[in-house]
């Protein structure tokens, strides 16, 4: 039993696979905040109050440590996000749910639910959080490669636009091979416990730039696409750019 309906969640990231790191494509991931961004064009373009939205949503402890257990515990619950035609995802969604409520009731007739509450939250809370942040620093660091459809490149993409986060050996055992998530886009077929072996047996895959955990925590902070520099920037490097753009603009009036 698991917080999230497998067959909905297999659909999203199939789509999820057909768009990543295309700047022409990212309608097609949906309500994504993690593997997905705004320019800093079209973020200077957003009105001032749809500004704060973007950046209360995006900010580290909204998106990393209040959403996640959101997520998994109430927005998993609805069929959010799913077309009208997506019926065999959207019954898995109705029979988890069902699942849930005949799993946690039983225990709590049994158990008492102050007792599986305590057990449960404590750790659904937790693992939500470092496996979302997980997630998302797949695809958001500083120098992840983002394209416009017609220069998009399928390995350029995978190599450069997904991270190599390079974990010491007992975290990468823990976390299931996780941080070889730039093999993963090139054959997702590969299964986890082979990610690390065909990492190292090929030349081009291990020219892929490491991330490092600091790297990685520091990542949290990059938000937009910079054309210009060809990298992500935060909302902060926007702003401070933004602010000698107004100059140039009012010039003309």
């Amino acid at each position: 039993m698991t917080l999230t309906p497998y067959a909905f969640w297999r659909r999203q990231h199939a789509r999820h696979h057909g768009s990543w790191n295309n700047l022409d494509r990212r309608a097609a991931s949906g309500l994504d905040i993690y593997s997905s961004c705004l320019t800093v064009a079209e973020y200077r373009d957003l009105s001032r109050w749809r500004r704060a939205v973007v950046r209360i949503v995006n900010h580290p402890i909204v998106a990393n440590v209040l959403l996640p257990p959101f997520v998994f515990v109430v927005l998993y619950r609805v069929p959010f996000d799913a077309a009208k035609n997506w019926r065999r995802e959207r019954y898995t969604v109705y029979l988890t749910d069902i699942a849930l409520v005949a799993l946690v009731g039983s225990l709590g007739l049994g158990l008492g639910y102050g007792r599986v509450a305590a057990v449960q939250l404590s750790v659904m809370v937790w693992a939500s959080i470092v496996g979302v942040w997980l997630f998302s620093i797949q695809h958001r660091f500083e120098h992840a490669y983002w394209a416009p459809e017609g220069s998009w490149n399928f390995a350029a993409a995978s190599l450069c636009g997904s991270s190599y986060l390079r974990l010491p050996r007992i975290l990468q055992w823990f976390t299931g091979n996780i941080g070889f998530h730039h093999i993963h886009h090139i054959n997702p077929r590969i299964p986890n416990y082979r990610l690390a072996e065909c990492h190292k047996a090929t030349v081009e895959f291990r020219a892929a730039p490491p991330l490092t955990l600091w790297g990685a925590l520091r990542g949290l902070r990059y938000t937009l696409w910079d054309g210009d520099q060809r990298r992500l920037v935060s909302f902060r490097a926007a702003a401070a750019a933004d602010g000698s753009a107004p100059r140039r603009q009012f010039s003309r009036d």
